[in-house]
């Protein structure tokens, strides 16, 4: 069984009597009807819809646990404390690992809620025997994103894929930046997407352009071993892309629907 540890992932903490209701109003996902030992994906908002934070929820008997990116966590513990307002609700930091696993033999792990594909992810003490570009080749793989390709608070969580990775429950209540959204999704108004993407020659930057012809079609978010993710228009598909002179050849998997 390939085992990794998310060295780039951490824990906060969220219990007490108020811990659902308080993240029911904050993120994008179900809390409410969160099971202890299931796994949902979700995300933080700004007011305006742009996304703030991708997160795991993890469901605990006296409330939840956030798997959030590391060096995000002290700025989210921030943000958390101050919504709390007057939620009896208690915030803290996880020490606990994060690891990533797929194959076999991984019962007892809650499963990785984006795609089946993707395995099960762990908290607590496993020792790893893969290395982690091994984790990011397998998302790549599947075309599945991950932090490292989101501009915070720039990006709708639309664009990131959330809606076609079961990262937003459209039927539940508000959240922060449920408008904007749902909008979105109701009205098909999404112009770009993070898409699968290969080339040949030297891995691009992050934020470097992509053009058909002499017009930008997206940038570059991530690139490993010839493949990376890019936030590309869906109507500046047709034709050859390109970054700084090399074929960019753009690959949909079949779990993501450009008309959803």
């Amino acid at each position: 069984m390939p085992t990794v540890r998310l060295d780039d992932r951490a824990l906060i903490s969220v219990q007490g009597p108020d811990a659902r209701s308080f993240l029911q109003g904050l993120l994008t996902q179900d809390v409410d009807s969160l099971e202890a030992g299931e796994l949902r994906y979700g995300a933080l908002l700004g007011p305006q819809g742009r996304l703030l934070a991708d997160l795991f929820l993890l469901g605990e008997p006296e409330g939840t646990v956030l798997d959030c990116r590391a060096e995000q966590r002290d700025a989210l513990l921030q943000r958390l404390s101050l919504y709390r307002l007057r939620a009896n609700v208690r915030l803290a930091a996880d020490d606990r690992s994060v690891f990533a696993a797929w194959g076999t033999d991984m019962a007892g792990w809650p499963a990785d809620p984006r795609l089946p594909n993707l395995g099960r992810r762990f908290y607590g003490a496993v020792v790893p025997n893969q290395a982690t570009d091994d984790w990011r080749k397998r998302q790549l793989d599947l075309g599945v994103p991950s932090s490292e390709d989101f501009r915070l608070d720039v990006d709708y969580p639309i664009e990131c894929n959330l809606d076609l990775l079961n990262g937003i429950a459209f039927h539940k209540g508000c959240f922060v930046g449920q408008e904007v959204t749902s909008r979105m999704k109701r009205r098909g108004k999404v112009k770009s997407r993070l898409l699968p993407v290969s080339f040949d020659g030297p891995p691009p930057s992050f934020g470097q352009e992509v053009l058909r012809g002499d017009l930008r079609a997206g940038e570059i978010r991530s690139s490993c071993d010839g493949r990376g993710m890019a936030l590309l228009r869906l109507d500046r598909l047709d034709g050859s892309l390109t970054v700084e002179g090399q074929r960019v050849q753009v690959h949909i998997p079949d779990w993501l629907d450009l008309a959803g």
